[in-house]
C-alpha cells in the first residue's frame, strides 16, 4: 500500500511540474531560480493536493514582463482546465484586469463592493468616444459651437476624446464630413478597472 501512495505522488508532482512549466528545471537547486520561476514553484506546492480554492497574495510581484504573462497564463490555465477557484490580493489593478472576471473592492477595512468586474466598469462614469482625425482644433470647435451637447477634449495628436451618447456619434459625424474633416476612426473608451475602482473608493489608497 505504501508503494502505491509513492508512486500516485510521484506522478502527481510530475504533473504538477508539467502545469507549471518547471520540467527542465526541477532537479535544479531553488538558490539557482528566477523570481518567477520560485513563484511557479510556490503555486505547484500550493495546488499539489488539487485544492478547489487557491489563494494568491500579489503573485507578480517583482517579476518582469515576460514573468508577469507566464504568470497569467498558468493561473487562467488553472481555472479553466483545473475549474480551481483563484483568490488574488493585489494592488497592481492594471494586471487584474487582464485575467480576472470578479472583483471584490476593500475600503478602511470593509467591503464596499464584490461583482463583475465587467459590471462595475458600465456603472461607474460614462464612457467617451474617441475619434481619430485629421484637424483636431477645427473639430473641437465645430462641437463645442454646435447644438450637440458634448465634452471635446484634445488627448493627443490626433485623437478626440468626446463625452456624448452613443445615439449623437452620427451627428457629429455629419458636422465633421460636412467642413471637410478626415474621420480615421472612431471607438469607444474602456474604463480601466483601476479607473472604476478610484470611483468607487472616492480615490483612497488601495488595500
Amino acid at each position: 500500500m505504501q508503494i502505491c501512495i509513492r508512486e500516485y505522488q510521484h506522478g502527481r508532482i510530475d504533473e504538477v511540474v508539467k502545469l507549471v512549466k518547471l520540467e527542465n528545471r526541477i532537479n535544479d537547486k531553488v538558490s539557482k531560480y528566477s523570481l518567477g520561476m520560485r513563484q511557479r514553484l510556490g503555486i505547484a506546492q500550493a495546488i499539489l493536493h488539487e485544492p478547489n480554492l487557491l489563494i494568491l497574495d500579489e503573485p507578480t510581484n517583482g517579476l518582469d514582463p515576460e514573468g508577469i504573462k507566464e504568470m497569467r497564463e498558468l493561473l487562467v490555465n488553472l481555472a479553466k482546465k483545473k475549474k480551481m477557484a483563484i483568490l488574488i490580493s493585489s494592488h497592481n489593478l492594471a494586471e487584474l484586469d487582464n485575467f480576472c472576471n470578479k472583483v471584490c473592492i476593500i475600503k478602511n477595512g470593509e467591503v464596499i463592493e464584490t461583482s463583475e468586474i465587467s459590471k462595475i466598469k458600465q456603472e461607474t462614469s460614462r464612457k467617451f468616444k474617441i475619434f481619430e482625425l485629421d484637424n483636431i482644433n477645427k473639430a473641437k470647435e465645430l462641437l463645442e459651437n454646435s447644438h450637440i451637447s458634448c465634452l471635446a477634449e484634445n488627448v493627443e495628436g490626433k485623437v478626440l476624446k468626446v463625452d456624448v451618447e452613443k445615439a449623437k456619434i452620427p451627428e457629429i459625424v455629419e458636422i465633421l464630413v460636412q467642413n471637410k474633416i478626415k474621420i480615421f476612426a472612431i471607438k469607444e473608451e474602456e474604463k480601466t478597472l483601476e479607473e472604476a475602482f478610484f470611483e468607487k473608493t472616492g480615490g483612497n489608497v488601495i488595500e
